[in-house]
C-alpha cells in the first residue's frame, strides 16, 4: 500500500527549502519555534481578519499580525518559514465522513464512482475476479463506489441476476456509492442464509420480487447486515486502512475529523496509531445507536455506548491529536435519491403513472421509512445528553429533518440550560418552516456541498420523484444560513471522493466543475437550483470555526488566533482571490498539526533524502 512519504515530518527535524535560520530577536521577547511570515493569513477571527505572519511555541500560536510584529519572535534556533504571498489559514475540519470506510474502500474492487451500464459494470467486476484468482470459491469479492442511482437512469437497478452471470462461484457484495445499499449475488444471499423467510430489519429491508425472494438489493440496516457477512479485516490490515486514510486526509489539509460512524474496531485502530506516534489529525468518533435495540431498551443502549465511549475517548484536546469519542449517531431515515426513496418525507414522492415515453407524475403511497418515531427518539435524545453524549442525526428528508429537531426542542424543554451541542447531518430537504428552527434550537446543519452540483443521480431521477417544489429547496445549505442556522461541512469520505476544494466551490457556487473529474461533465455543469449560496467568507467557515463549534472544539482550534493550537495549512492559491470557475482547482502545499508539520510539497519540501527513503521503507514495510 502506498504511504505519503512525508508522515515522517510528524516525528521526524523537518528542514525546509524556504527556511532560515536567523536572530533578530528583541530584548525582552521570547523567541518562538517557527514563524511564518510574508503570506496571506486569512484568521477567520470574529472579524475574518486577514494578518501577514504568525508565530507557534509549544505547538500553541503565539503571536498573529505584521511582518515587523513577528520579528521579535525569531530566535537562533527558529524556523522561519516565507509563504511567499501565499494564503494561510486554519486547517480543515471535517465534521462528518467515515475514515474506517475510506481507508478500505481503497483495498476493494474499485468502480470509482464512475456511472455505467449493467454491461460495464459486469466486465468491470469481471476484470476484478479474473485479476484475483487465487482466491478460493469461499472468499468474498468486495466491489466499492458504485454509483447505484446513475446506473438505474441508464438502463434500470441490477439484481442478483446480473451478478449471477458472472464467471465465478464466489460471493460477492457491491456496496453504492451512499453507503445505503448493498448488491449481493445468490450465492451471497446462500452464505448469509437470506432468503424468502427471512424477516427485514427495523431499519432497512431485503428487495423482493413478486414471489417473495430477495432481489439481491438490501438497503440501509439490510445492507449493514449483509456487509457483516464478509469477515472483517484483521488488525494489521485495519491499521493499513486506517494510514492511507489519514494520508488521504493530511493531503487534503484536514487537521480535525468526525467520524460520524464508529466502534471498537476504529476506536482501537485511532487509538493504536496516537500512541506510536502516527495520529495526524484530531479524531473525533461517533457511537451509532441501533433503533430495535433502542425501542427495546433506551437506558442499556445509552449505557453501552458511555461505556464504550469512556474506553477510547481521552479526555480534553491535547496539543498533539488525540482521540474523542463524545458522540451517538442515529440514522432517522435513508436516502431521498431514486430509486430508493427511503428517505422520511412529509408529503408522498411521486411515482411515474404513464410511460417512460409519456411520464406523468403523480403522488404515490410511499413516504420513505422513519427509523427512530417520536415515542423512541425522545427519551433516548435526552438519555443520551444526560449521559454526556451530543447527539449527530443522519436525516435526509424533511419529516426526518422535522423529527429530528421536534427531539432536539423536546430535549431544550426538558434541560433548560444544558449546552449540548447537536448536529443533523445532510438535510438534504428542508421544510422551509423548519429553516429558523436551526438557529433556535442551536443546531448545527451538516452539509455535504458536494451534492449541490448537478449529476445524473439527481437530474435524471430524483427530481422526478420529488417534484418541482420540493426539488427547488434541495440541498437548503443557503436557506438556512440565512434563517441564521450556524452551517458545517462534513465531505461523507468515501459516500463521495475526498475533495475539499471541489466541494468549498460547490457551496459558493452551487454548480460543479467540468474540468474536474468529482464533477460530472459540461452535460451537467449547470447550477442545481435557485437556493442561496454561500459567500466565500461563509463557506471558509463551515469547515473551520463552524465545524469546530459542532464538535465543541472552538476554544482549540477553527480560527488563527493567540492561544489556539497550531492546525494550519498553506494554499497553493488564494481561494478568497481566484475567479469563481478555479475555486475547485486549489491544493494544500503545507498541513500542520499542533506545530508539528504531517504533509508538505514544494516549495515546503526539504527533507534529508536518506533519511526521507529509509523511513518511508520502514513505514510501508509495516
Amino acid at each position: 500500500m502506498k504511504f505519503s512519504r512525508l508522515f515522517i515530518a510528524v516525528a521526524s527535524t523537518t528542514a525546509f527549502s524556504c527556511m532560515a535560520l536567523v536572530g533578530c530577536q528583541t530584548q525582552g521577547s521570547t523567541p518562538a519555534d517557527m514563524v511564518m511570515r510574508n503570506g496571506y493569513v486569512y484568521t477567520v477571527d470574529g472579524k475574518n481578519s486577514v494578518q501577514q505572519a504568525i508565530a507557534v511555541t509549544g505547538g500553541k500560536i503565539v503571536y498573529v499580525g505584521s511582518d515587523e510584529g513577528a520579528a521579535s519572535y525569531i530566535g537562533t534556533q527558529t524556523q522561519l518559514i516565507d509563504l511567499a504571498g501565499r494564503m494561510l489559514m486554519p486547517g480543515f475540519v471535517d465534521a462528518h465522513m467515515h475514515p474506517g470506510d475510506g481507508g478500505r474502500a481503497m483495498t476493494l474492487c474499485d468502480l470509482k464512482y464512475q456511472t455505467m451500464t449493467r454491461k460495464v459494470f459486469q466486465e468491470t467486476i469481471q476484470a476484478c475476479l479474473d485479476a484475483d484468482k487465487g482466491k478460493g470459491p469461499d472468499v468474498w469479492l468486495e466491489v466499492g463506489s458504485w454509483d447505484r442511482m446513475g446506473m438505474t437512469g441508464l438502463d434500470g437497478d441490477p439484481d442478483k441476476s446480473t451478478l449471477d452471470a458472472l464467471k465465478t462461484h464466489r460471493p460477492i457484495q457491491v456496496r453504492s456509492t451512499d453507503f445505503h445499499t448493498v448488491l449481493t449475488n445468490s450465492r451471497g444471499l446462500a452464505v448469509a442464509g437470506i432468503n424468502k423467510h427471512t424477516a427485514n430489519p427495523g431499519d432497512g429491508k431485503y428487495v423482493r420480487d413478486s414471489a417473495g425472494n430477495p432481489t439481491g438489493i438490501c438497503e440501509d440496516g439490510a445492507a449493514d447486515a449483509m456487509a457483516a457477512v464478509v469477515p472483517p479485516a484483521s488488525d494489521a490490515e485495519k491499521l493499513n486502512q486506517t494510514r492511507a486514510a489519514l494520508d488521504a486526509m493530511r493531503q487534503q489539509g484536514i487537521t480535525s475529523f468526525f467520524d460520524a460512524l464508529s466502534g471498537p474496531e476504529n476506536g482501537k485502530a485511532f487509538t493504536t496509531l496516537q500512541q506510536s506516534g502516527e495520529l495526524t489529525a484530531r479524531a473525533l468518533l461517533a457511537i451509532k445507536l441501533d433503533p430495535a435495540a433502542a425501542a427495546a431498551d433506551p437506558a442499556k443502549s445509552i449505557a453501552e455506548a458511555k461505556a464504550l465511549a469512556n474506553t477510547y475517548d481521552q479526555g480534553e484536546a491535547k496539543v498533539a491529536p488525540g482521540v474523542s469519542m463524545r458522540h451517538v449517531k442515529l440514522f432517522m431515515d435513508g436516502i431521498i435519491n431514486a430509486p430508493a426513496d427511503t428517505g422520511a418525507m412529509l408529503a408522498p414522492y411521486l411515482r411515474n403513472a404513464g410511460t417512460d415515453v409519456a411520464p406523468k407524475w403523480t403522488p404515490g403511497k410511499n413516504t420513505g421509512e422513519l427509523y427512530f418515531p417520536p415515542q423512541v427518539l425522545n427519551p433516548l435524545l435526552l438519555q443520551a445528553v444526560q449521559a454526556g453524549l451530543d447527539p449527530h442525526l443522519h436525516a435526509t428528508g424533511d419529516r426526518a429533518v422535522r423529527d429530528s429537531l421536534n427531539g432536539i426542542e423536546y430535549v431544550r424543554q426538558q434541560l433548560p440550560g444544558n449546552g449540548f451541542r447537536p448536529a443533523i447531518t445532510h438535510a438534504e430537504s428542508v421544510d422551509p418552516a423548519d429553516y429558523s428552527r436551526f438557529k433556535a434550537l442551536d443546531v448545527t446543519a451538516n452539509m455535504s456541498f458536494q451534492w449541490a452540483q448537478q449529476a445524473p443521480s439527481t437530474v435524471d431521477g430524483t427530481s422526478d420523484h420529488l417534484g418541482p417544489a420540493r426539488f427547488a429547496r434541495m440541498e437548503p445549505s443557503g436557506s438556512i444560513s440565512r434563517a441564521g442556522g450556524r452551517v458545517a461541512y462534513g465531505s461523507d469520505w468515501p459516500v463521495d471522493p475526498l475533495d475539499e476544494f471541489l466541494a468549498l466551490k460547490i457551496g459558493v457556487t452551487r454548480s460543479g466543475d467540468p474540468l474536474n473529474p468529482h464533477s460530472y461533465g459540461p452535460k451537467y455543469a449547470g447550477r442545481l437550483n435557485a437556493d442561496p449560496a454561500l459567500s466565500r467568507t461563509d463557506v471558509l467557515r463551515t469547515i473551520t470555526m463552524n465545524a469546530a463549534e459542532q464538535l465543541k472544539l472552538e476554544a482549540v482550534v477553527g480560527s488563527v488566533d493567540v492561544g489556539k493550537f497550531a492546525d494550519l495549512i498553506v494554499l497553493d492559491k488564494n481561494f478568497m482571490q481566484v475567479p469563481e470557475d478555479e475555486l475547485g482547482r486549489n491544493e494544500v502545499l503545507l498541513t500542520v498539526v499542533g506545530g508539528k508539520v504531517v504533509w508538505a510539497k514544494a516549495p515546503f519540501l526539504g527533507l534529508d533524502p536518506k533519511a526521507l527513503s529509509q523511513a518511508s521503507t520502514s513505514r510501508i514495510a509495516q
